[in-house]
C-alpha cells in the first residue's frame, strides 16, 4: 500500500529534503562511537556558537561563491516580492538558492563551529525559498534573507563581500 501525501507536504518535501541533510552534516562529522543523542547535543551547542567580534571565521572558495549566488538570488526575490518580476523570474531564483545551498553544503570545508553558523544562514534562505515556491513569499521572508546576508561578514573572513557589490 502505498502512502499518500497530502498536497502542502509533497510541496514541502524538498525543502525538507534540503533541512535534513543540513542537519545531518555536522552530526556526520561527530565520532562514530558517539550515540545519536550525544551527537545531537554537540550540534546543539555548535549551532549558537557564534565568534569574538575580533574573531571570525575562514572562508574556502565554494562558499565565497554560495553566498555571491545567494546575495543574488536574494535581491531578485526581493524584486518578486515587490511585484516587479514574473513567476518564471521567482522560480529562478528558487533554483539558485537550491543550487546555492546544494553546492555548499557538499564542498564547503569549514571547521564544525563555522559549518553551524553557516547553517544557520543557509535556512533563512531555505525558508525564503520555500515560500517563494508556495506562493507565499512575504516581507518576513526577504528581511531573514537581508538579515543573513548583513551576518555573513560578521561571522566570516570575505575580504571581497562589500567591494564585489557593484
Amino acid at each position: 500500500m502505498l502512502l499518500r501525501l497530502p498536497s502542502r507536504a509533497r510541496r514541502l518535501a524538498p525543502a525538507l529534503l534540503v533541512a535534513t541533510a543540513l542537519a545531518a552534516v555536522p552530526a556526520l562529522a561527530q565520532p562514530v562511537h558517539q550515540d545519536g543523542q550525544a551527537a545531537h547535543a554537540a550540534h546543539a551547542a555548535h549551532a549558537n556558537t557564534v565568534p569574538a567580534a575580533a574573531q571570525r571565521w575562514a572562508t574556502d572558495a565554494p562558499l565565497r561563491a554560495g553566498m555571491r549566488q545567494l546575495r543574488e538570488a536574494a535581491m531578485l526575490l526581493e524584486h518578486y516580492e515587490m511585484g516587479h518580476l514574473d513567476d518564471t523570474q521567482r522560480d529562478n531564483a528558487v533554483a539558485s538558492i537550491d543550487a546555492a545551498v546544494s553546492n555548499m553544503v557538499a564542498n564547503c570545508k569549514l571547521k564544525p563551529d563555522a559549518d553551524a553558523a553557516l547553517h544557520g544562514l543557509l535556512v533563512k534562505f531555505i525558508g525564503a525559498a520555500n515560500a517563494a515556491r508556495a506562493g507565499k513569499l512575504a516581507k518576513t521572508d526577504v528581511q531573514a534573507m537581508s538579515d543573513a546576508l548583513a551576518q555573513y561578514p560578521a561571522l566570516f573572513i570575505d575580504p571581497d563581500w562589500g567591494r564585489d557589490t557593484d
